[in-house]
């Protein structure tokens, strides 16, 4: 079986490979991958958990999501800008996250950051749907796309993360987010939820 293969399910229903692997995983691919997401602290809060899952499963940031979103008060931007040594020290103490300072640190430098984004674009979520494919359709027809874990658009997030100051946000990072936000539908074709999330894309109002 290849990467871009369906698996069928006890009951026919055909999925992603990679969703069962485990339940959690076949949770999260049944219920929150690729659905369009606007929030802006859901879209700083995958931002960060995939900056925190780098050299890691994301199954083992999954298990951990709710100590992390209880450790970095539910990801409120503001709240997590004014984190200060004290707190970075808490959270180094603290076994139900990753304690990782470097990507403790990050998480408040980026929520600081943040303004500065959101002064220039808006809001967190125009600045990252700004980076939608313009053949999104055409990128979950192409096979050879669905197995990459790269875009041009990713790459040019990424660039502009940096330059406003961002960390742990390079390229791959910035293209798991446009796949777990629905900003690119790679589910893959045949996959019942690849359907589901395209009706979900034709509905939604881009910010």
């Amino acid at each position: 079986m290849g990467p871009l293969d369906v698996l069928n399910r006890d009951d026919g229903t055909k999925v992603c490979p990679w969703g069962e692997s485990h339940s959690d995983y076949a949770d999260y691919h049944d219920q929150e991958w690729g659905v369009p997401e606007t929030s802006d602290f859901r879209l700083y809060e995958k931002v960060c958990l995939e900056g925190f899952q780098a050299g890691l499963s994301w199954l083992t940031i999954l298990r951990k999501r709710e100590n992390f979103r209880r450790a970095f008060l539910n990801f409120d931007i503001e709240k997590v800008a004014g984190f200060t040594h004290k707190d970075v020290a808490r959270l180094m103490e603290d076994a139900g996250i990753i304690r990782h300072r470097g990507k403790i640190e990050a998480t408040i430098t980026n929520a600081q950051k943040a303004f500065r984004l959101i002064d220039r674009y808006g809001s967190l979520s125009s600045f990252v749907w700004s980076f939608e494919p313009d053949n999104a359709k055409a990128n979950v027809v192409n096979g050879a796309q669905l197995v990459r874990s790269v875009s041009e658009e990713s790459t040019q997030m990424s660039t502009a993360l940096k330059k406003l100051g961002w960390k742990f946000v390079g390229p791959t990072t910035c293209y798991s987010l446009m796949q777990a936000n629905g900003i690119v539908n790679d589910h893959l074709p045949d996959c019942y939820r690849w359907s589901e999330i395209e009706e979900l894309r034709s509905v939604l109002t881009r910010p």
